[in-house]
């Protein structure tokens, strides 16, 4: 090894190089004023010229923070003209990407108050908790279009879930909820077609969130997929009669395994697995009933009523008019349930809400983050296999 070696200070070097930077952008901010200046007046500076318009009267100070850093720019004051920059808009203190960058961080679950810190961290400037809420209002109105936009497309599947949160009521903290849509549509991809407080997972609840869908043109459903839910089941009859029930094979499942002793649980979980393996619904209810029976000869009669009872609504997605290709994915709500984890995740850190709308928007924010990428974009189902099981039927 050679006893000279070169070695580099990394930090100074970005430091230096940060500097470097920021001053080159100020020098080009500044001439590109003074050239708007120029034009303005007709004249450029201590220039004498019989065709002037206005004349200058100095500068005054300003603070721009941008990607660049934290710049002190000179802002050319005028005499008998108004000074209007195309370079930066009147009384913006941040550039447009500066403060979508931390509109982002405060959208990806990043608190207030963190936010704040890493602004004046990175280019020291503050990002007060009131001054992010003022610029999220913007965003907050095209979440909201979003949200109300119109559903052109048909939607044959469509999971529902309920996410609950708290929020200040009446000066007391209640747990509210907010329902959630996912529309598979006619191409196979994934769609969130409704968020809205729900305040209770109860009938009117519901019926009030299927109606407002249906009125932005929800059309097409063949099949709900969603939680045994209070109210659901009769609203998803009443408000889309065409329509079938699943009722999630997961939750189910949970629900018939709270009611057997933890020594029979692993033969019961097996069991009630078979069921589910079954390739007809015939053949599934058929062996609900002997798993149903054999429990009862187990002691374990709370467990089979419940069996009996949900197995019929569990296993909708057998039916012949569901293709086998999209059995597994329709029989569940794991995906909706993946969406309210990333919604709990990001309002966990808020706790509570001062009113309903900061927290449906917030809600609405988040799901347009997590989103926007593959999770749209890729084809969740063939959806043509839905034409060739109506051929096979006629």
């Amino acid at each position: 090894m050679p006893e000279n070696i070169i070695q580099i200070d990394q930090n100074l070097l970005e430091t230096r190089l940060d500097r470097l930077i920021t001053e080159k952008m100020t020098q080009i901010l500044n001439a590109m004023l003074d050239a708007e200046a120029d034009e303005i007046t007709g004249a450029a500076r201590y220039e004498r010229s019989g065709g002037r318009k206005a004349y200058r009267a100095g500068h005054y100070e300003r603070k721009l923070t941008a990607k660049a850093g934290r710049l002190e720019l000179k802002v050319p004051k005028l005499k008998g003209a108004l000074f209007e920059s195309a370079v930066i808009e009147r009384y913006r203190r941040r550039e447009q990407s500066v403060e979508e960058s931390l509109i982002d961080m405060y959208l990806a679950g990043v608190s207030t108050r963190q936010v704040d810190d890493i602004s004046q961290l990175l280019w020291g400037d503050r990002m007060p908790s009131q001054t992010l809420s003022d610029k999220l209002k913007r965003i907050y109105g095209e979440i909201d279009q979003w949200r109300t936009r119109p559903l052109e497309s048909e939607y044959p599947y469509v999971f529902v879930d309920g996410v609950w949160h708290k929020r200040s009521w009446g000066g007391h903290v209640e747990n509210v909820s907010v329902l959630v849509a996912i529309g598979i549509n006619a191409e196979g991809h994934r769609e969130v077609i409704g968020v809205t407080e729900g305040m209770r997972e109860d009938s009117a609840s519901w019926e009030q969130f299927f109606r407002g869908m249906i009125e932005r043109g929800l059309k097409g459903v063949r099949l709900v997929v969603g939680d045994r839910c209070a109210g659901l089941v009769a609203t998803v009859g009443s408000m889309l009669p065409k329509a079938k029930y699943q009722r999630c094979m997961v939750h189910f499942m949970r629900n018939v395994l709270s009611k057997v002793p933890p020594i029979h649980r692993e033969w019961a979980s097996a069991a009630l697995k078979a069921v589910f393996a079954m390739e007809s619904r015939e053949s599934a209810l058929d062996k609900a009933e002997q798993v149903a029976a054999e429990m009862r000869s187990r002691r374990l009669r709370a467990a089979a009523n419940c069996l009996r009872e949900g197995v019929g609504e569990t296993t909708t997605y057998l039916l012949d008019e569901f293709p086998d290709g999209h059995r597994r994915r329709i029989r569940t709500n794991n995906m909706i349930e993946r969406l309210n984890r990333e919604i709990r995740r990001r309002t966990r850190v808020v706790g509570g809400f001062p009113d309903g709308n900061s927290a449906l928007m917030l809600v609405c924010a988040r799901i347009r983050y997590v989103t926007a990428n593959e999770w749209s974009t890729r084809r969740y189902l063939d959806m043509s296999r839905f034409d060739d099981n109506l051929v096979e039927a006629n």
